[in-house]
This record gives structure tokens, sequence and C-alpha cells, in this order.
């Protein structure tokens, strides 16, 4: 399905400039052909901000629904990736205020975690997970997107702070304060 979604986006030639103009027009073939093309990766920064949450869905929905309403304010100083990851953030710190997070999350993705692994080396691989998750619960909203923007996605710290819309050195600091919390977390825990 993921790679039906890539083809279809990759064949259609227009730039997102171009597709941004029609949408925000009310062009809904454009919009789809936006969808297709971020969706996946939309998909992917909900996964590794909220873990196996079984609403991932529904938020990647919510994020395209905002996008929609968006397109015809959008004033083009920043790349259609960032305003969708800049939504993305929104709902998922919308969602997180609506319903806190639990610190044991439910592994919901058993066959996401890898293939041909045996049973134990999977119970060890669930249990790392959760434990990942459950720390990352406990970080503030702010200090979370922006570590796992920069530290998870790789995000470069610029795009980081233009996601987050925040001054680069504030960026840096947030993901610096995540580091650091983590860090302390992962300690206290350990002595428990």
């Amino acid at each position: 399905m993921a790679a039906v979604i890539r083809w279809a986006a990759a064949a259609d030639q227009r730039s997102d400039a171009e597709l941004i103009g029609l949408a925000a027009t009310g062009d809904s073939g454009a919009f789809e052909v936006i969808y297709r093309r971020h969706a996946e990766r939309v998909f992917g920064l909900l996964t590794r901000l909220l873990g196996p949450d079984t609403e991932r869905e529904d938020l990647l929905q919510e994020t395209f629904v905002r996008l929609h309403g968006a397109l015809p304010r959008f004033r083009g100083d920043c790349s259609l990736s960032t305003l969708v990851y800049r939504i993305a953030t929104r709902v998922v710190i919308d969602h997180w205020r609506r319903r806190p997070a639990r610190t044991t999350p439910e592994l919901d993705f058993d066959c996401e975690i890898a293939p041909g692994l045996s049973p134990a080396e999977h119970a060890d691989r669930r249990e790392a997970i959760a434990r990942a998750v459950a720390l990352l619960n406990k970080l503030k909203p702010k200090l979370r997107v922006a570590f796992v923007l920069r530290e998870v996605m790789d995000l470069p710290h610029d795009e980081v702070a233009r996601i987050v819309e925040a001054h680069p050195a504030a960026a840096r600091m947030r993901v610096a304060l995540a580091k650091r919390a983590l860090a302390a977390l992962a300690r206290k825990e350990d002595r428990r």
C-alpha cells in the first residue's frame, strides 16, 4: 500500500508550490497529491512522537484536515513539509493536552518491531520500546517534540526551529534539556 502511495505521488510532477495554489482554491485532486506525498512521513512522525498510540490514524487525518484549512492562508515562508510537520506537532500537543500520556504504553505494532526475531529477542525489543516511550511520555511536550525531531528523525537544528516556531538557539536548548531530562529519568528508573 505504501509503495502505491509513493508511486502515485511521484507520478505527479507538479511542484509543491503549484499544488498548494491549486489546493488552496479548492482543487481536491491537488490536495490528494499533497496527502499522498506527505502522509507516510507524517505517520512516521506521529509514531515517533506518540509511540504505538492507537489514535495515530485519527491524528494523521486531523493533521491533513488542519492543513487543508491552512493552505489558503499559507504565505510560503517555509517549505510544505515544514508546514505539515508543524501542524502535525500541534495536533500531537493538543492530543496530549486532551488525554495525558500513559506511563505504560500499549504496544499495538508487534509486526513493526522487527521481523525474524526470536521470541526472547522480540520480548526484549518490546520492553525496550515500552521503556523508551514511557520515558519520552514524562518529558514536557515542547522538549519531547524538539528531541524527537532532532535526535530520532535526525532533522537539522534549523529545520527543527522552523517546525517548532522557535529561534534556532531555543530549539537547540530544548533538545539539550530533553537529553538531560531523559538521562536523569533513566538513572532514576535504573535505581529502582
